[in-house]
């Protein structure tokens, strides 16, 4: 069910606890953590707390947690002093999804080409 915690994905288990995560920031709705294998010098992960299987499904159904997510994208680029970032979703596999839990990555600290890739 949407927004309930699955037993299975990776987020649901920081978001619990139970797998350690470098938290950056923490709101009753989200938690921002550093990513595992950076992208870039900034590369942050802001994730819902309630399990959502993607950011289609996240806005869909939970349109105030998504605005609290990307609220939460400039917070973490304000306080890592990037006055340059993105933020990405990858929806489904072909995008480069590989969690199934609705994330956005703020990379920064570096140029970022367009397109990407």
């Amino acid at each position: 069910m949407a927004g309930e915690p699955q037993d299975d994905c990776l987020f649901c288990k920081i978001v619990a606890g139970t797998i350690p995560a470098t938290i950056v920031r923490e709101t009753e709705t989200t938690i921002a953590f550093r990513d595992i294998n950076p992208q870039a010098p900034t590369h942050v992960l802001v994730i819902p707390k309630a399990h959502y299987r993607d950011a289609a499904a996240l806005a869909a159904a939970a349109p105030d947690i998504a605005a609290d997510v990307l609220r939460e994208t400039q917070a973490v680029a304000d306080e890592e002093k990037a006055e340059s970032y993105r933020i990405v979703f990858n929806t489904g596999s072909g995008a480069g999804q590989t969690v199934w839990h609705a994330h956005a990555h703020v990379l920064g600290g570096r140029g970022l080409q367009w397109p990407p890739g």
